[in-house]
């Protein structure tokens, strides 16, 4: 056992005197040293005066040709008001009689249909919506719902329509 670990120790003592070698060979100061490398200065441009030149013709090109006209219109005032013509006899302001109120629908809300996914099953292509409403991502079938207010009525390739639960309207939202 001590001798293989004798020999070992004899082979990487062997390298290691190798590599000092040759790191000692390769920093010697018996080379000569190498000039540094010093970039040509640039040539001065020849075509400097052609550009100023064109710089002072494109300058001339952008000067209007004519003068604008002085009595023309000016795009910061408004005509003055005319004074409204009154009728001689005043006519009395008829309003319509007030009826049952109607019923403000609300808003729309604001859904994006995101993506329609599709399987091919047996029984045909089965569809899948994902919606993002209410700040929710709902990935739905056909009907199912879309909160508890929208069910999903139907979904083509490129569109869904949900119907509200409450009124029965229906809402279509298509892909962007």
């Amino acid at each position: 056992m001590n001798y293989k670990l004798g020999t070992r120790l004899a082979f990487a003592g062997a390298a290691l005197g190798a590599c000092a070698w040759l790191a000692a060979a390769a920093t010697s100061t018996n080379r000569d040293p190498v000039a540094p490398y010093v970039r040509p200065a640039p040539l001065v441009d020849t075509r400097s005066a052609e550009l100023a030149d064109e710089i002072s013709r494109l300058h001339e090109h952008l000067r209007p040709s004519s003068a604008p006209r002085q009595p023309g219109r000016n795009l910061f005032s408004y005509l003055p008001r005319q004074a409204p013509v009154t009728p001689s006899s005043p006519l009395p302001l008829q309003r319509p009689p007030l009826s049952e109120s109607i019923a403000a629908r609300p808003a729309a809300p604001v859904m994006k249909l995101s993506g329609i996914a599709e399987d091919v099953t047996a029984g045909g292509v089965v569809r899948t919506a994902i919606i993002s409403a209410f700040g929710q991502l709902f990935v739905v079938k056909e009907g199912e719902l879309v909160t508890e207010r929208y069910r999903v009525a139907r979904i083509s390739a490129d569109v869904a329509e949900l119907s509200d639960v409450v009124d029965g309207t229906v809402v279509r939202i298509a892909l962007k």
